[in-house]
C-alpha cells in the first residue's frame, strides 16, 4: 500500500511540474551542486546493476516502481530548493530534448528488426558462425546493436542447435554483433545517437573510429574462428542430417525499407532545419519533431506490415523495450544535475575528475578519457555515460569535432566498445542473454561473463590504447 501510494504522489508531482511554466533547461548553477544532487543518478545506475542479480523476482515485478522511486528522489528535493515552475521545467527540458527522441528511435529499430526473419538451413561450422558474427558486426552500425541483434539471434541460435560448445558464439556474439559493431554511426549505439542529438555530425564516427572498429573487430573474429575452430573439432560425431535442406530466405523485407526509413530520419536532421518551435517552454527544431513523428510512423506501419507469424516466430515482445523505456526515464532525470556539476569544469564538486582527465596545462588526456567513459559505461550504461564525459569535454560539438577529436574520439569508442564488458553494459546484451536462455542454452552468470570480457576484452583495449588513445 505504501508502495501504491508513494507510485501515485510521484506520478502526481510529475504531472504537476509538467503543467506549471516550464523554467529554463538547466537553469540552475552546476558550480553550487554538491555530490549528493548525484545520489539518485548513482541509486539508479546501481539498481540497474545489482538489483536483477540479487534480487532478481522483485527487479522483474518492480524495475518501473524502482525507476519512478529514484526519479522521485531526484525531482522532490528539487521541487522544494527551487521550486515546482524549475521542477517542471527540468522535467520538460529532459522530456523534449532527450528522452523522447531517444525512446522514439530505439522503439522504431526494435520493432523494424523484429519484424524481420532469416529463415533456411544453416550448420554452425566455424566458417558460417564467423561470417554470420561479420554479418552482423557490420549491420550494427546501419541497422543499431538492437536491431542487428534482434535479426541475427535466432539464425545464429538454429545454426548451432546440434551444438554442444555453443556458448563462447553468443558471448562474441554480444562482443561484437551488440556493441563495437554500432560505432561507425549515430544509428549504431545509443551512445553515439545522443552524440548527434548534441551536434557531432552523422558520419564523424565513421571517419574517425573506423581504424580502432577495424583493428577490434578483425582481432575478436580471428580468436571467435580459432575458439571456435577448438570446441568444433571437440563435438561428438553427429549422426547425418536427412531433413531436406531450406535455402536461405529473409521473410518480412519491407521492414529492410523501413529501418532505411529510420536512417533517413535521422539524416534528415543534420541537413534540414527550418527552425524552431515551443513545446512546454523548450525551443526544438521542427526537424526533430519531424523526425520523431517519422519514427513513429515507421514502428506503427512495421507493426500492421508485419504477419502476427512471422514476428512469434522470431520471438518478438515488448518487455525488453518497456523495460528501457522505464529506466530512461529515471536515468535522463536524474542525470540532470551530475551533468550540471560537470560543465561547471574546475569551479564544481566534480573538480578531482576534472583534474584527472587533463595535463599540467589543462589538455586534455585522451587514454583517461577513453578508460573512465568505458569503466562507467561496463557496469553502469553507456548512452548517459558518454554524455557524462562528453559534457566534461566541455560539451561543444564544433569543437570536439575539430580540436578536440582526439578526445571525442576516446568517449565515442568508450562508451561503445567497453559496453560489452558485461551484461548490463549495453540495452542488447541483456536482450541477447534472454533469448538464448529461453532457447534452452547455458549463458555464463554475471560474473562469468565479466571474466570473458577480462581475458578476450581487455587486452584488447589495452592495445587501442596505446595504438589510438595516447
Amino acid at each position: 500500500m505504501a508502495a501504491t501510494i508513494l507510485f501515485r504522489g510521484v506520478l502526481a508531482a510529475l504531472l504537476t511540474g509538467l503543467a506549471l511554466p516550464a523554467a529554463a533547461a538547466e537553469g540552475f548553477d552546476g558550480a553550487q551542486l554538491s555530490l549528493v544532487w548525484g545520489l539518485p543518478f548513482a541509486g539508479i545506475l546501481l539498481s540497474i546493476a545489482l538489483l536483477p542479480i540479487l534480487a532478481p523476482g522483485f527487479w522483474h515485478h518492480h524495475y518501473g516502481k524502482i525507476s519512478v522511486f529514484w526519479g522521485a528522489a531526484f525531482l522532490l528535493p528539487f521541487a522544494l530548493a527551487y521550486g515546482l515552475g524549475a521542477a517542471g521545467g527540468e522535467v520538460a527540458h529532459v522530456a523534449v530534448q532527450e528522452y523522447i527522441p531517444f525512446v522514439a528511435l530505439l522503439t522504431a529499430l526494435y520493432a523494424t528488426g523484429g519484424g524481420v526473419l532469416l529463415r533456411g538451413s544453416l550448420q554452425g561450422t566455424p566458417l558460417t558462425n564467423t561470417v554470420l558474427l561479420t554479418i552482423g558486426t557490420v549491420l550494427a552500425s546501419v541497422m543499431g546493436t538492437t536491431g542487428a541483434s534482434m535479426l541475427l539471434i535466432r539464425p545464429v541460435l538454429r545454426a548451432n542447435a546440434k551444438r554442444r560448445h555453443k556458448t563462447h558464439t553468443f558471448v562474441f556474439f554480444i562482443f561484437l554483433v551488440a556493441n563495437i559493431g554500432g560505432s561507425l554511426t549515430p544509428i549504431g549505439d545509443p551512445p553515439l545517437y545522443l552524440g548527434f542529438l548534441k551536434g557531432v555530425s552523422f558520419f564523424w564516427p565513421t571517419t574517425h573510429l573506423f581504424v580502432p572498429f577495424l583493428f577490434c573487430a578483425a582481432v575478436l573474429l580471428s580468436i571467435y574462428f580459432a575458439l571456435d575452430s577448438f570446441f568444433h573439432a571437440r563435438e561428438p560425431a553427429l549422426e547425418p542430417d536427412t531433413a531436406p535442406r531450406e535455402k536461405l530466405r529473409i521473410l518480412g523485407a519491407s521492414n529492410i525499407f523501413l529501418i532505411g526509413v529510420v536512417v533517413f530520419g535521422v539524416l534528415m536532421q543534420g541537413i534540414w532545419q527550418p527552425g524552431e518551435v515551443t513545446l512546454l517552454g523548450e525551443r526544438i527544431g521542427l526537424e526533430r519533431l519531424a523526425a520523431i513523428a517519422l519514427f513513429a510512423l515507421v514502428t506503427v506501419v512495421s507493426l500492421r506490415m508485419t504477419p502476427r507469424e512471422l514476428r512469434l516466430e522470431n520471438g518478438f515482445g515488448w518487455g525488453a523495450m518497456v523495460e528501457v523505456a522505464k529506466l530512461f526515464a529515471a536515468i535522463f532525470l536524474c542525470m540532470a544535475p551530475v551533468l550540471a556539476i560537470l560543465k561547471a569544469g574546475p569551479a564544481g564538486a566534480a573538480a578531482d575528475l576534472v583534474a584527472m582527465t587533463s595535463g599540467p596545462a589543462g589538455e586534455p588526456i585522451p587514454w583517461v578519457y577513453f578508460w573512465l567513459t568505458g569503466a562507467l559505461s561496463s557496469f553502469l550504461d553507456n548512452a548517459p555515460t558518454y554524455l557524462v564525459f562528453f559534457n566534461l569535454a566541455g560539451g561543444d560539438a564544433a569543437y570536439l569535432m575539430g580540436p578536440g577529436a582526439a578526445t571525442l574520439a576516446a568517449i565515442s569508442a568508450g562508451a561503445v566498445f567497453m559496453g560489452a564488458n558485461s551484461y548490463i553494459g549495453n540495452a542488447p546484451n541483456f536482450m541477447v542473454k534472454a533469448i538464448v536462455e529461453e532457447s534452452g542454452v547455458r549463458m555464463p552468470s554475471f560474473f562469468g561473463y565479466c571474466a570473458w570480457a577480462l581475458v578476450f576484452l581487455v587486452p584488447l583495449f589495452i592495445l587501442c590504447t596505446f595504438l589510438f588513445f595516447r
